[in-house]
């Protein structure tokens, strides 16, 4: 279902539909600027380039330069040098939204909240056994 929204690059109203999230301008603008990185990416000696390199060579900002590794447009894998912050810490990370180590803090702290809760579930279950248990005289 089509829903108009503002570009959010040039604030122009569009439909948006789910398949771009910007509008058909913004999109032909963005389109050319990911062929000229792509050109300059193809060349062996910019293959390992950072991020901001390719900003200054090729004059594309940070935030697309993410949208489009995060879109599998341009793969890490190809230009090793390439990824999107990490949306916990903004450390650079190259296939989820969380990097390695925020990925194991958050593993480890749902460890301990299950432990935490399975302690409390034991406390509850003895107490109940010892408020159940009556003396008959």
């Amino acid at each position: 279902m089509e829903e108009v929204r503002n570009c959010p690059s040039c604030n122009e109203l569009f439909n948006y539909t789910g398949m771009r999230d910007v509008c058909g301008k913004c999109a032909t603008k963005e389109e050319e600027m990911y062929q000229i990185v792509y050109r300059f990416l193809r060349k062996r000696e910019n293959r390992a380039a950072t991020i901001e390199r390719i900003c200054e060579a090729t004059g594309v900002s940070e935030t697309l330069l993410h949208k489009w590794v995060r879109k599998k447009r341009l793969l890490p894998t190809m230009f090793p040098n390439l990824g999107y912050p990490c949306d916990q810490c903004g450390h650079l990370t190259y296939g989820a939204k969380l990097c390695e180590s925020c990925a194991e803090k958050l593993h480890r702290d749902l460890r301990m909240a299950e432990a935490a809760q399975d302690f409390r579930e034991n406390v509850q279950k003895s107490e109940r056994g010892t408020y159940l248990s009556q003396r008959k005289n």
